[in-house]
């Protein structure tokens, strides 16, 4: 499996068709999950872009998703990991046919768990556990000279989370250059709005200004715009004086796609309906 297939690189996508890219995935992803019928959609869609730029621009990967010089992707927001999976599935990582009996007896669960000969790295259904996994798998790189980076994919409503904030001091704390996060910031939390729970109504900077004061890199844009993202991190990875720490706060809609889920707290695991469906969309 480590043999001549792992040299095999994937093939990148050129930036002006990330988004093409992106709006197939949402497709698909829309698809699978209303036939089959899988809940957690919106939280899926707020991060396709997101994904969309680490697996076809900005990640270093094989073939072989056991190739030992791969970058490394935890995706911590696991309740969201439907578009996630049908990307593992169009790179060719997860079966056609186990994505596509999602929620019908196929091995992939609600909740992303770890199998590393499909790509899934990490098992973070519970929330808060993913950073603190990728900050371990950063600072043991960095301890053996190895040169793959670690991406690790969290939810703003996750980041309340005491774990993750034990995370973060540690990632400062041994200057982990080589991690990367992304925060989907959709500004929902599972059936409601942060302000509504622990954010302090009106600080639209909260998790910039949070992350910037622990030690991080911080950058914000929009989670909607794959290529902007890419041009963010690729200057990251070029920034060889960089001796810290990353965080791209990406500002995303929960639902982005469906006209009728956008934004909308009831949809964390609500199935819309034909009705619903039939509000319209943002991909073709």
């Amino acid at each position: 499996m480590n043999g001549i297939k792992s040299m095999q690189h994937i093939i990148k996508l050129s930036s002006n068709d990330l988004k093409n890219k992106a709006n197939q995935i949402r497709k698909n992803l829309v698809e699978v999950a209303v036939r089959n019928g899988a809940g957690h959609i919106a939280p899926s869609l707020s991060c396709v872009d997101i994904l969309t730029a680490l697996y076809y621009q900005t990640m270093n990967l094989s073939r072989d998703p056991q190739w030992e010089e791969r970058d490394r992707l935890i995706f911590s927001k696991a309740h969201g990991c439907y578009g996630f999976y049908a990307i593992l599935a169009d790179r060719g990582y997860v079966k056609r046919e186990d994505w596509e009996n999602f929620y019908r007896g196929s091995f992939l669960s609600g909740c992303a768990e770890r199998s590393t000969e499909h790509g899934i790295e990490a098992s973070c259904g519970a929330l808060g556990h993913g950073l603190p996994i990728a900050a371990g798998i950063a600072f043991g790189a960095k301890l053996q000279g190895k040169k793959y980076r670690v991406y690790c994919v969290v939810g703003d409503g996750e980041m309340q989370e005491g774990s993750m904030w034990e995370a973060v001091q540690f990632a400062a704390k041994y200057k982990l250059s080589n991690l990367t996060v992304i925060i989907d910031h959709n500004r929902l939390q599972a059936m409601d709005f942060l302000e509504d729970v622990l954010t302090v109504e009106g600080k639209r900077f909260d998790l910039q200004q949070k992350m910037k004061a622990f030690g991080f890199e911080v950058k914000t844009c929009n989670g909607h715009n794959p290529e902007k993202m890419v041009s963010i991190m690729e200057g990251w990875i070029k920034g060889s004086a960089l001796d810290k720490p990353q965080v791209l706060v990406a500002n995303t809609v929960k639902g982005y796609g469906l006209l009728c889920m956008e934004n909308i707290p009831k949809f964390h695991f609500r199935l819309p309906t034909e009705d619903e469906l039939n509000m319209g969309r943002r991909f073709e």
